[in-house]
Formats: C-alpha cells, structure tokens, sequence
C-alpha cells in the first residue's frame, strides 16, 4: 500500500536510505544503536542555534530521515525522548549553560532521557502534581512518585515537573527540573508489567533526589509554561514517521483480510477504506502543522485525538479480520512462561493504552473545547 510522498531533497533522501541499508542490524543494542547514530551525525538535524546538532537539515530534509527511518525497520529509538522532547525545549527555554551541558551528550547518542510528568493522582490532569522540590543550598531535594514513565529503566536522566512552591495549587509553584537518575537509594525505578507481556513503561520513586538549582529550566516557577511548550514538539516531524508505521500495520491487516476471506464482507471491507482515508487525513494534518500550525490552540490535542483513536481501531480490525485464529498464540501459552504475542495481537492489546497515554481523550476534548470554542471552563475539584 502507497503510503504517498512530500516534497523532498532527493539527493539526501538518497543518503539517508543508502547510509541505513549498510548499517541497520536488527539484533543490535538500543544503547550502542544511539551511539552508532550520534556518530554518522543523524541525531539532532535542524538544530541551528548554537551548532549542537551534528548536521544542518531543512525541515524537508527532518521529514525525509524520520520517514526513511520507519521504513527500514531500523531499531526502536532510545534517545527519541532526549532528542524529541527535551532538545527543542531547551533550545526554546534553556540558558546557553544548559544547551552546552545537556545538547552534545543527547546528539551524540550518549545520554538518553524520560519523561517525569504523569503521577498516580495527575495522570491527565498535569496540573494535580504532587511531587515535591524543596529548595536547598546548592539545589532542590526531590521527593514523590511518577509513573507511566516510559524507558525510565535505560535513562540517564529524567525532566521532573514538580511544585517548588509549597502550598501552590494547579499549574501555579511548578518547575521543570533535569533530574539525573543514578542516585541509589534516592531514585528507585519499578517496570510495570503490561497486558502484551513487556514493560516499557516504569514507576519511579524520587525519595529526596538531588536536583542541582542550575538545572531549573525557565526558571523556578515557570514550570508550567515549559512544561505546555514541550507537549506541542512532541506532535512535531515524528508524527510523520509514526505514520508511516501506521501505514505498514495497516497494510499488514488488509493481506490478512485478503488471505482469510474477510475482505469479502462489505462492513469490513467499509472499515478498511476509512482506516485508509483517515490515514491520509492525519498525513496532511500532520504536515500542515509543520508549516507553523501547531502554534494554534488545540492543535496538538486535535493530532492526538486523530491517531490515538485511528490507531485503536485498527488493532480492533487487526484481531477481527484473523476471526477465531486471533485467540491463538504463535507458541504454547502456559503459566511456566511469558506468553507470546503475534503482530496483531500485539497491535489489539497495547493500542488500548492509545486514547489514555500521552493525555486521554477526555482531556484532549476538554482543551479543545475551552481553548479553540471557548467553552465555559470545566470545575476543578478541591484538591485533598
């Protein structure tokens, strides 16, 4: 299934897949992986200011690596949270200290990061955090609890938002603070056991973890304005690419609706046609927010509304399609040992998370609804 193209240097689009077809190797370690990336210069494209990165790219040429890169069944990244995440937010919020601490490491494949936003009380409502940053001499003591982080496990670092004013309410006394993870004892990391079987994602416990005051970005009290801009990159050039993987899922699903015979079912078959159309929906959404859209408000809730919903009823279809055959493992099931999972019943399990991870539907719906129409705001409740 054509998944279409954009305007693109084809020269470079060249280089891009000719460099990954001599060193992609599947079995390899996400770890060196990065480093093996950071070394040949593909972390970082596009970031001019202060020459962090290891090459200048258009944003074409940003569009034609990430797309080239989900294409060649390249090793899942590590680094996509440094780089992805807390890059742009530093290079928009940062002092010229912190690019120069924290920029080179992250380009270089060397330090990998997480993300502390999400707590059992806040999950979607960001602006419930409850965990702690006292001010010390040299810093800030971290203390509470952070969960759904994803790949805490490997990083090296975690940005923390947390409420460095004591008795502030909602988004008010929060800072974004850089919070190295090798502290025994006062970082405590949990992996949490999902319904496919793996654990990608992690609790983790802060119990007087030391942040240094250097490592405050945008200032102390200015968490929430960093923490919103970090959120809208994280809808930016990678959208394209984790929609070239949706696009593989989904033409995986229509040869097994052709194999099995399901294609011949007009209500399927209507199905699989409106997966294809609201792919290409999200595709000229997602590039039209690259133009300098996604600084409209609700922008960001409107991309993840498309794919978190798209993205689940496809893992919907992807079991449907095989019919009975779908509720057969491809190796023995039994409580002795982990059970294994095919593609599809992969994509059907862990796409349940899709509408709830990254800011639930519900969520999404509310910021649009009071940000873009103008609704009357939703009642907070009283916290406890």
């Amino acid at each position: 299934m054509e998944f279409g193209s954009v305007p693109e240097d084809e020269v470079f689009r060249g280089e891009v897949r000719d460099w990954l077809d001599a060193h992609v190797k599947p079995e390899a370690d996400r770890r060196s992986w990065e480093r093996t990336l950071g070394a040949a210069g593909w972390i970082g494209l596009g970031w001019a200011e202060g020459g962090y990165g290891n090459r200048t790219a258009t944003l074409t040429q940003q569009v034609a690596w990430a797309e080239e890169y989900a294409r060649s069944a390249a090793p899942p990244r590590s680094g996509h949270i440094g780089e992805n995440l807390l890059a742009p937010t530093l290079i928009a919020h940062g002092s010229g200290e912190q690019k120069a601490r924290f920029l080179p490491p992250v380009a270089a494949g060397e330090e990998l990061w997480c993300q502390g936003y999400s707590e059992p009380g806040a999950g979607s409502d960001l602006a419930g955090v409850r965990t702690a940053a006292v001010r010390e001499a040299d810093g800030y003591r971290v203390s509470g609890q952070k969960i759904w982080t994803s790949l805490a496990h490997e990083a090296d670092w975690c940005f923390v938002l947390a409420r460095t004013e004591p008795g502030s309410r909602r988004h008010h006394g929060l800072s974004f603070l850089l919070v190295p993870m090798d502290q025994p004892g006062r970082v405590e990391v949990r992996p949490i056991r999902q319904m496919t079987g793996t654990s990608d994602f992690n609790e983790v416990f802060f119990d007087g973890a030391h942040a240094r005051a250097e490592h405050v970005v945008g200032g102390e009290g200015n968490g929430w304005r960093v923490a919103m801009s970090l959120l809208g990159f994280e809808r930016g050039v990678s959208t394209l690419a984790q929609q070239i993987g949706f696009a593989e899922e989904l033409g995986r699903v229509v040869r097994d609706a052709v194999r099995t015979g399901a294609v011949d079912d007009p209500v399927v078959r209507e199905r699989l046609v409106r997966q294809w159309a609201e792919l290409r929906v999200m595709r000229w959404n997602a590039l039209r927010t690259l133009g300098g859209a996604a600084a409209e408000p609700g922008a960001p809730s409107v991309a993840k509304l498309l794919w978190g919903g798209w993205h689940q009823r496809l893992g919907e279809l992807a079991v449907l399609v095989r019919g009975a055959a779908a509720s057969v493992g491809p190796a023995d099931w039994s409580a002795a040992a982990p059970y294994e999972l095919d593609a599809a019943q992969h994509l059907f399990l862990f796409s349940r998370a899709d509408t709830v991870y990254g800011g639930s539907d519900q969520v999404q719906r509310t910021i649009i609804a009071e940000r873009v129409l103008g609704l009357p705001r939703e009642p907070k409740g009283v916290e406890s």
